[in-house]
């Protein structure tokens, strides 16, 4: 395994993990500080001192298994992303398994059975509280492990009903670790600070009851209105979304010229307002977008695809939304109606990655400028602020907007719903096109150079702990010497290739042979010494793969 350089607070975070008094420990990190790679060095020092056999990591989404997998990878911890509950036992060359707080949900009783004394990470956790059946189920499966690392990537309250596993005073849950935005921005070469161009608009809308509203953001409305007139601006067939699209797009194409993978996300309200988004960008701006949406078989491998590429954008709804590692983005659109500091701060998380700690670097997420938005980005904006030691600015107290009551989603008849028109204004009620953006926290100008102030790249030398693979006294079995010699391709990889190999072989068995796939597979199962497919190891699938050729050849 090659050394792994941990940052302070991972070395820290990690101290304080082992110095734990219970067997479970909540750590909160910004989004971009590193949670993965702390959680996967403290498993792996789990492991390597045989305190676990197992590993189990529960996260959000169908695409996180697949990004989980991948950094395991790099710690010699092989997790399987396509566990089922119906596979049966492990493999004996495979530490564990990725899975997600829905699969957990459907059946915790086998979730159990593999998390019993293991090493438990339960990413971004408070959602563990998006149903009542998912808390319990997680409460249920979990309780025997050896530890339950739990995480976030912001502080969480106890809105709906408490989380499992996790220490509250007041509502409010209570890190046993916590590293802010603001601490790693002080920290040289950890995130990267955000800023935040706020359009104008002037919308027009029919409400359910019938009548008509028209009303900038500017206005003071209640929740009801607010949410209306924020969807009225996201509606793909005014002039407030392209315009702010295109700002944003010129907005990337200047941060390409420095950096030409860098890449913009645009956040959607759904999955038909994605397309939508995607089609704007390829006719105002002739790009082609990558969409990223969950009725997509191939959103991850979209995703993917995106992450190692150099295409400008994505639009995706919640898939890029929380957890999701694209470091190259650096600009943002936030075009979706859901009004929670805990989803913008994730959805603004996406930005932070720092992708070169050579270069100096700024990234921008363009927001509407709605009141509780607003309010959202300049928490944000404060922590940057102080930790950068920057100059108050006249003006900036334009970030002191009333706090509205948040509104995820405003339960109204949408189909009485009509967006009439949305007009993209400056902050002086101008007409966009016929004026610059005006930023409050960069200055101003079409363009906002990417320029920053040496103070926010101090050079910092970090405190290293290097985790060798040094340690010949693995805490779980050595996989067994391959059959034939394999690709240098990573294990997990090498595991669905087999798979897919002894699938062939089986059904040109049962072409050739007319006998059932399940009387083949048994036979294949039996000359390796195995009860199903699942649960073999990568010697095992090999050698299977090699009686399947030798019945092919006497046929």
């Amino acid at each position: 395994m090659p050394s792994i350089r941990l940052r302070a607070w991972q070395h820290e975070a990690l101290l304080a993990l082992e110095a734990r008094g219970r067997s479970s420990f909540l750590a909160v990190a910004t989004p971009g500080a590193g949670k993965t790679t702390f959680a996967l060095a403290a498993a792996r020092r789990a492991l390597v001192a045989r305190q676990v056999r197992r590993v189990v990591v529960v996260v959000p989404t169908q695409h996180l298994k697949l990004q989980w997998a991948e950094a395991a990878e790099r710690f010699d911890i092989h997790l399987d992303p396509a566990w089922s509950a119906g596979d049966g036992a492990l493999p004996s060359d495979v530490h564990g398994i990725a899975t997600t707080y829905q699969q957990v949900a459907a059946d915790p009783k086998v979730a159990r059975r593999i998390a019993d004394g293991a090493f438990v990470v339960l990413d971004e956790i408070h959602h563990a509280a998006d149903a009542r059946a998912w808390g319990d189920a997680v409460r249920h499966a979990f309780t025997p492990a050896w530890l339950r690392l739990c995480m976030s990537g912001t502080p969480f309250r106890s809105d709906q009903s408490a989380i499992p596993f996790i220490h509250y005073e007041r509502d409010e849950a209570v890190p046993d670790y916590e590293y802010g935005y603001g601490k790693a921005l002080s920290d040289a070469s950890v995130v990267l600070p955000v800023y935040f161009p706020r359009i104008n608009g002037r919308m027009e809308w029919s409400a359910p009851s019938g009548e008509t509203y028209e009303a900038s953001f500017s206005d003071p409305l209640g929740r009801t209105l607010a949410s209306q007139r924020l969807r009225t601006a996201l509606d793909l067939e005014g002039l407030w979304l392209p315009a702010v699209l295109a700002k944003a797009h010129r907005q990337l194409e200047h941060l390409r010229l420095r950096d030409p993978r860098a890449g913009g996300m645009v956040i959607a309200m759904d999955q038909d307002h994605a397309r939508g988004i995607a089609r704007i960008l390829r006719s105002l701006v002739g790009v082609r977008a990558t969409v990223a949406v969950s009725d997509d078989a191939a959103a991850s491998k979209n995703i993917a695809e995106f992450t190692a590429g150099d295409a400008p954008w994505i639009v995706a709804v919640r898939m890029v939304s929380e957890g999701v590692d694209i470091p190259r983005l650096r600009v943002g659109v936030y075009a979706t109606n859901t009004v929670t500091d805990l989803f913008f701060r994730q959805a603004v998380g996406r930005l932070v990655r720092v992708s070169d700690v050579r270069a100096r670097q700024r990234a921008y997420m363009f927001i509407p400028d709605d009141p509780r938005l607003r309010v959202f980005a300049a928490g944000i904006a404060e922590q940057r602020r102080h930790s950068l030691r920057k100059p108050e600015r006249d003006g900036d107290e334009s970030y002191a907007a009333p706090v509205l009551p948040v509104d995820p989603l405003v339960d109204e008849q949408l189909s009485l719903f009509s967006a009439i028109s949305a007009i993209p204004l400056d902050e002086h009620g101008r007409p966009l096109e016929s004026s610059p953006i005006v930023d409050h926290d960069a200055g101003g100008g079409d363009v906002i150079p990417d320029l920053v102030d040496e103070s926010e790249r101090a050079g910092v030398r970090r405190p290293v702990l290097v985790l060798t693979g040094s340690e010949a006294d693995a805490p779980v079995p050595t996989p067994e010497p391959d059959a034939v010699p394999a690709p240098p391709v990573s294990a997990r990889s090498r595991r669905l290739e087999l798979r897919e190999l002894n699938s062939a072989r089986v059904r040109r068995l049962v072409h050739r042979t007319k006998r059932g796939h399940a009387d083949v597979n048994a036979q294949l199962n039996r000359a390796v010494g195995i009860t199903r497919v699942t649960e073999a190891t990568i010697a095992q699938l090999e050698r299977r793969l090699v009686a399947a050729d030798r019945w092919l050849q006497k046929l």
